[in-house]
């Protein structure tokens, strides 16, 4: 049986501001609807991904802000962090470890976001 994780909710403050970001960053628009005047569920896929991040307003027990380390993986980490820069979002510089490069970004909430491109095996 195959688990497939397809959805993280990442609480936000402002759903239009956190979609615009996350678009900026040049991830798909696949979903954006509103359920009553409390809850609204915006989904959107990061490029070459399966999986989908909803950024709905309401989430319980939630704090904006308080989701931290996801991870997008790359093959190009030095594409990516400028292609980030390029879309305008502030990305650290590049670390390396015996494991992998690495960089990171907040979203406007403060969501933390890790770009990964793994260490070369063997």
């Amino acid at each position: 049986m195959d688990f497939k994780l397809e959805l993280i909710p990442v609480p936000v403050t402002d759903v239009d501001r956190a979609k615009d970001f996350y678009v900026r960053v040049g991830f798909n628009a696949d979903h954006d609807h509103r359920v009553s005047d409390e809850l609204r569920f915006v989904q959107l896929t990061p490029p070459g991904s399966a999986s989908v991040t909803p950024e709905p307003s309401a989430i319980e027990h939630a704090e904006p802000g308080s989701v931290q380390g996801m991870q997008l993986v790359v093959g190009d980490i030095d594409a990516a962090r400028t292609d980030l820069e390029g879309r305008g979002v502030g990305v650290s510089p590049v670390v390396e470890y015996p494991w992998g490069k690495f960089a990171w970004f907040h979203d406007p909430d403060g969501n933390s976001w890790s770009v990964q491109q793994p260490a070369a095996r063997g």
